[in-house]
């Protein structure tokens, strides 16, 4: 459904975007993440073709967004992070005003209205006008916009940005039912929500992809999932040397030692092993008492800190 090439976006000197490779198939849902100023907003807007790229190639649904850019739109359903609404029409008025602009008219301008409308929640507020509309209803408002001309593929820019927590699970829950029939390309700053939603995610910083595989992979395979948190009672000159020895330990680091003589202490073994099995034996072979053995589960969250951190 998208597919980049080598693709560079540059604005004077500095490159935005610098020679990025990813494709997106048919029916995939996938996460665009990045810190600001990473190049997300960039790729998508040439992707949408409101941008050219300054070198390499992209398309949607087999069109060049810049030598086909009318038939890669017609592909598209956009939406911005602030979504553009005239705010003195009513939500149907503006919605048969958008489905006329791309195209529609007749009786699948009026079916199509009624879909979306109902698709996206709107009915009851379908005579509205969208200046009385809360936030979430004109996030809805704009997802209706993108849906308008029943399009393969959702672009959608934060599109829970400014929403409190019911309003974010609501659109949340409206992007889960969308996925089922088309295409989504997700930008966010929640990762809670992209890990929920999203099948595969892209990860990239400072213009160039740095992760692209799916939330599970990416946790399991990060330096991070081999941490794990032990509180333990008994001689530390022997206990760090004993658990140094242990297969796929990396590292022993004592945090602290606490009142009661418990040593708290952070090791680092192997990603896709687990040393706890190990752990509890060698103490019981001592005789020393283990009060805490936790292995960290990663979080998407945690990958994206670990691959765009700069320490």
């Amino acid at each position: 459904m998208i597919r980049v090439e080598n693709l560079t976006k540059a604005y004077g000197r500095h490159r935005a975007v610098d020679s990025i490779n990813f494709e997106v198939a048919e029916g995939d849902v996938v996460g665009f993440l990045g810190p600001n100023g990473a190049g997300k907003t960039s790729t998508i807007r040439v992707l949408t073709g409101y941008h050219p790229p300054t070198s390499g190639a992209a398309s949607v649904a087999g069109h060049d967004v810049f030598r086909n850019s009318i038939e890669a739109r017609r592909s598209i359903g956009y939406m911005p992070e602030n979504v553009p609404l005239y705010r003195d029409l009513r939500v149907r008025e503006f919605l048969k005003h958008r489905g006329i602009i791309k195209g529609l008219k007749g009786k699948e301008l009026h079916r199509r209205l009624d879909l979306v409308l109902e698709e996206c929640g709107l009915g009851d507020v379908r005579r509205k006008m969208i200046k009385t509309l809360s936030k979430g209803y004109r996030q809805r408002v704009g997802l209706a916009d993108a849906l308008i001309h029943d399009p393969p593929l959702l672009i959608l820019d934060e599109p829970t940005n400014g929403l409190d927590p019911n309003q974010i699970r609501s659109i949340r829950n409206l992007i889960k039912n969308l996925a089922n029939t088309r295409t989504i390309f997700l930008s966010s700053h929640i990762l809670s929500e992209v890990e929920m939603i999203c099948k595969k995610v892209i990860i990239i910083d400072q213009g160039h992809v740095k992760a692209h595989d799916t939330p599970a992979n990416l946790v399991a395979n990060m330096r991070a999932a081999g941490h794990i948190t032990l509180e333990i009672d008994g001689p530390e000159e022997e206990i760090l040397p004993a658990l140094n020895d242990l297969p796929h330990m990396k590292k022993v680091t004592r945090e602290a030692t606490n009142e009661e003589g418990y040593h708290r202490l952070t090791l680092i073994v192997d990603s896709g092993t687990d040393t706890r099995p190990r752990i509890s034996k060698l103490a019981a072979s001592k005789g020393w008492t283990i009060r805490t053995l936790h292995r960290h589960q990663g979080t998407l969250e945690d990958v994206f800190v670990e691959l765009t951190r700069r320490d």
